[in-house]
């Protein structure tokens, strides 16, 4: 019996949920009021659609949002999104979700009333996106980071190049080094494409690799790659919309944060609804003024404006003046795959972060959380071992496991360990399984 999920909003958001979610054989049916857009999707994923106003009990009937075990109401509209939700729970969905840029409706205490109207959870991707850029910043050697269980295993990504010790070996010759006892390489990027490194992989210039270390271990992948830790302190963000704001809000205690915006009235308004961020208006465009800033003296640079290309040019020039990390927000899917390529670090898309964050809820019961990168067709899978069967019976390289995916790490109450074929998994085994899409089936059937 597959999943029946209704999402409402055929924008990018709701196009990368319902094709995530096309992967794993469940029954989407996208509502949306523009004929086109639905008639784009249904040529590109396998989804039912209904034409029409997902607010209107007639759609909603239409879309069998009774039968749904999830409505997900992610249109651009906020009010939308709230209705659809509490009317999809009146009419029999068992769970529904709704995509809100109110900051306020976040607070847990307000949280209460929305879970009265029967919305089981709220979704701010903005509020999502700027966490995750915190966490870049924090861990600013890398150009993404991901924590599982509060941090005790980290993954995290960085491309390497010609001076790097580890370029041109084979993954089994670094086994020598008792380092990598703690830290293994689970992924690597080349092309566009995602490898997943056998003991035969060579490493190349270029190569953009995961990592994943427990959390006392993560300053030992700087070793290994002789880089030093970079400290950050000075912030540099351009934009002034919604996203700069929630950012800067989340950095300015930590950091010395500068925002640059060129409209006057919203510099005021964001001065007063900032405590520590320097607000300065002007154009960001002009790299002079950027560097009368301070551009040189910068550790991080954050390109928040509302268009991508903007972003995209700012942060190659942030990078050319010295500055350390540049993070860009692009809102264009195609983007994110070149961006390792041109030499930005770090692409950050708020709808991918957000449908990331929602595939986590929806995956089978045994799935705890699961994280997808940017530009790597794979996607990190926590399972739990919840049966008796022959997966803790058998060490793990007789487990049969896909070629296309890889135990990266497990977590056994408080210990964590980064396993080898010789391992075995034990009953509440948390497993944290790096998959390409086509091993998705043969693992359900593993843990199941």
């Amino acid at each position: 019996m597959g999943m029946n999920i209704v999402i409402a909003g055929a924008g990018d958001m709701g196009y990368h949920l319902a094709e995530q979610l096309s992967f794993d054989n469940k029954d989407i049916t996208l509502i949306d009021t523009d004929r086109e857009v639905l008639d784009y999707v249904s040529s590109k994923l396998d989804v039912l659609t209904v034409q029409g106003d997902a607010t209107s009990f007639e759609i909603l009937k239409r879309a069998n949002v009774n039968r749904a075990s999830m409505v997900l109401a992610v249109t651009t509209s906020e009010k939308t999104n709230i209705v659809t939700a509490v009317l999809a729970k009146q009419l029999g969905a068992k769970r529904v979700m709704a995509r809100v840029r109110n900051h306020s409706y976040m607070e847990s205490d307000n949280l209460a009333y929305f879970k009265n109207l029967g919305i089981d959870n709220l979704i701010s991707p903005t509020m999502l996106c700027s966490k995750h850029i915190f966490n870049m910043i924090e861990n600013s050697s890398f150009t993404e980071v991901f924590d599982f269980e509060g941090g005790k295993l980290n993954i995290v990504g960085i491309t390497l190049d010609q001076s790097n010790p580890l370029v041109n070996q084979r993954i089994m010759d670094t086994k020598s080094n008792p380092i990598f006892e703690d830290i293994r390489i689970i992924a690597v990027l080349r092309d566009q494409k995602t490898i997943i490194p056998r003991g035969s992989t060579i490493i190349r210039n270029n190569d953009h690799v995961f990592f994943i270390s427990t959390k006392k271990n993560t300053q030992t992948i700087m070793e290994v790659l002789g880089q030093e830790k970079h400290t950050i302190k000075n912030v540099m963000i351009i934009g002034g919309d919604d996203m700069a704001l929630t950012t800067a809000l989340r950095l300015e205690d930590h950091f010395r944060v500068t925002l640059i915006n060129k409209d006057k009235e919203r510099c005021k308004w964001l001065a007063e609804n900032l405590r520590n961020s320097l607000v300065i208006n002007g154009d960001y465009k002009n790299v002079e003024l950027l560097i009368e800033e301070g551009l040189e003296q910068m550790d991080a640079f954050l390109a928040l404006t509302e268009s991508s290309e903007t972003n995209i040019i700012a942060s190659l020039t942030a990078k050319n003046h010295g500055v350390y990390k540049t993070i860009a927000h692009v809102d264009t899917r195609e983007y994110i795959h070149i961006s390792h390529s041109i030499g930005v670090d770090s692409l950050i898309n708020k709808k991918l972060v957000a449908a990331n964050e929602i595939s986590r809820f929806l995956k089978k019961g045994t799935v705890e959380a699961v994280s997808g990168i940017y530009g790597v067709d794979a996607e990190f899978i926590q399972y739990s071992v919840c049966k008796n069967n022959r997966l803790i019976k058998n060490p793990l390289r007789e487990l049969h496991f896909p070629d296309s995916a890889i135990v990266a790490g497990v977590i056994r109450g408080e210990e964590v360990f980064i396993p080898d074929g010789d391992f075995q998994l034990d009953l509440n085994d948390k497993a944290i399984v790096l998959a390409l899409p086509e091993a998705k089936n043969a693992l359900e059937k593993l843990f199941h």
